[in-house]
């Protein structure tokens, strides 16, 4: 068990419970750290506040570029901050996906969407442009 004192608010603190005992303290708050970030992540997900869709269809599309979107946003921060996350085969598959630029996959990707929503007659012309 590690005890967190909050620095702003002496009387609060954080127990944080760990089973792998050959942790240290540091490693532990560190792991937490990047779990918190991933639970904030889950509860954006599923807080639905940036679609008011309740069809399926565009609230598994809609998570689906969310989750794309906090992808990109997890690469860019770890290219800036910390090049030894990325590892060897990282760097292998991006030599691999060169030939097509996320930009114009992005492009592909939105302009197929749009195809098969005008098909699918789910939404107007307005609410697709």
């Amino acid at each position: 068990m590690v005890y967190v004192r909050n620095k702003n608010k002496r009387s609060d603190y954080l127990v944080l419970v760990s089973t792998d005992l050959t942790l240290s303290e540091e490693e532990i708050i560190q792991t937490y750290g990047k779990r918190w970030n991933i639970e904030v992540f889950f509860k954006m997900c599923k807080s639905g506040k940036e679609t008011r869709s309740i069809s399926y269809d565009a609230l598994t599309a809609h998570t689906a570029i969310v989750f794309a979107r906090y992808m990109m946003l997890a690469l860019e921060q770890r290219r800036n901050m910390d090049e030894r996350s990325l590892g060897e085969l990282f760097y292998l598959t991006m030599d691999e996906l060169e030939d097509l630029h996320y930009l114009d996959a992005l492009a592909s990707l939105l302009s197929l969407l749009m195809d098969c929503a005008k098909e699918a007659e789910i939404l107007d012309e307005e609410q697709i442009n």
